[in-house]
């Protein structure tokens, strides 16, 4: 596994490097390379050659291991650099001083060591300079002259590493960009999904609901009164509610991109069609200003309006239900209320595997939403605040806020 690390880290180093890096080395090179054969036959003594030969060795040592084992060619670099330096004294035609610049250019670019690693081989490289050029009675203004030369190269050196570096951060904050957008675009997607699952679930919930009370009551008409006319009418309701909820299956999808009619006109004409579909009265109220709405904040309500609706029907048939829509101020609340009877809001709640109040919570949490349900004249008439005045006692109320 250690070993897998550090060849996954080798191979990394390398597309870490600036893609200019390959001219630099070449030019490096070929500056190493000539600088020997120019060099003046007079300035060049016997001994000199030494220290010339090492830092080109080392040189050529560094740019072949550079990829392979950065560490180790950076230290035949700092040895390329301090050797060079040492035969600037000996060699007075600048030969050495201008493969000593080399490696140091070369060791300050570099973004793998760091400042510190730097600044010490620059430091020795100066001092062995001074050293060097003393032993060999140079003057203080060439050794001064060297010296300064070669901090300036450092300096440079280090401006062309610091943009490198930056480049560096840039490149890898765009790959962390990138990985973030792509797991946002995922759970973007899975939430689509989760989204659209809750979509069909109400549809069909809804439809198959409905479909449900009025295959019941064409049995209850056919079998126990004999009345074949009004069974035969509700089985063409059914029929025709089937219909309408595979169409509204089938369009469901689309329904979540495009845009929804306004909230008071949607619930209008929900009340008005299960009014049509059932025996009890649906009334609907408006109260506030009217507004426009987000498109997720429509359709949660409009879904949750439309459950409520199926459970009135299913479990308080042929009673009253007034659906009441408050636009108040930061808010908009949504009462859904019926006669007395069975609890319309439990539904499928409070069976196993159940959808209905949980599901109602659940899409309103979706968007920052809650839900209180119960019985009117139970323990929800302290928890819920502006009853409306002159509603029948009893009965069952589902309310849900949401602000907006």
């Amino acid at each position: 596994m250690v070993h897998a690390a550090l060849r996954a880290v080798r191979r990394s180093w390398p597309a870490g490097l600036s893609p200019g890096w390959r001219v630099e080395r070449l030019i490096g090179t070929v500056m190493m390379v000539a600088a020997l054969p120019t060099a003046r036959p007079d300035a060049v003594t016997g001994a000199a050659w030494v220290p010339l030969g090492v830092s080109l060795a080392c040189w050529l040592v560094f740019v072949r291991l550079e990829r392979r084992s950065p560490v180790a060619a950076l230290v035949a670099l700092g040895v390329s650099s301090l050797t060079a330096a040492a035969a600037t004294g000996p060699v007075d035609d600048g030969t050495a001083m201008i493969m000593a610049c080399v490696g140091l250019a070369a060791l300050a670019m570099h973004t793998r060591p760091g400042p510190l690693p730097i600044i010490a081989v620059t430091c020795a490289a100066v001092v062995t300079g001074a050293v060097s050029g003393a032993l060999a009675q140079r003057s203080a203004g060439d050794a001064l002259g060297n010296a300064a030369i070669m901090l300036v190269i450092v300096l440079l050196g280090l401006s062309r590493r610091q943009y490198r570096v930056e480049a560096g951060h840039a490149r890898r904050l765009l790959e962390q960009t990138r990985r973030a957008q792509a797991e946002h675009a995922r759970a973007a997607a899975l939430d689509e999904r989760a989204r659209i699952a809750r979509e069909l679930h109400d549809v069909l919930a809804h439809s198959l609901g409905a479909l449900g009370v009025q295959l019941e009551l064409a049995d209850a008409l056919l079998s126990d009164k004999g009345d074949v006319a009004a069974g035969l009418d509700r089985v063409r309701r059914a029929r025709r509610l089937a219909a309408d909820g595979l169409a509204e299956a089938r369009h469901a999808v689309a329904a979540l991109r495009e845009d929804v009619p306004p909230l008071a006109e949607a619930l209008a004409r929900l009340a008005a069609a299960h009014g049509d579909d059932h025996a009890g009265e649906v009334r609907f109220r408006v109260g506030g200003t009217p507004r426009s709405l987000p498109p997720a904040i429509t359709v949660c309500l409009l879904r949750t309006t439309r459950e409520a609706l199926t459970n009135a029907a299913r479990h308080a048939p042929a009673t009253a239900v007034t659906v009441r829509l408050d636009y108040r101020p930061g808010a908009v609340r949504l009462e859904v209320r019926n006669g007395p009877g069975a609890a319309a809001g439990s539904g499928r709640a409070g069976r196993p595997g159940g959808y209905g109040l949980e599901g109602m919570r659940e899409r309103l949490a979706l968007v920052g939403g809650r839900l209180v349900a119960g019985e009117i004249a139970g323990e929800i008439a302290g928890e819920i605040a502006g009853e409306v005045a002159g509603e029948e006692a009893g009965g069952w109320q589902v309310v849900a806020e949401v602000p907006a």
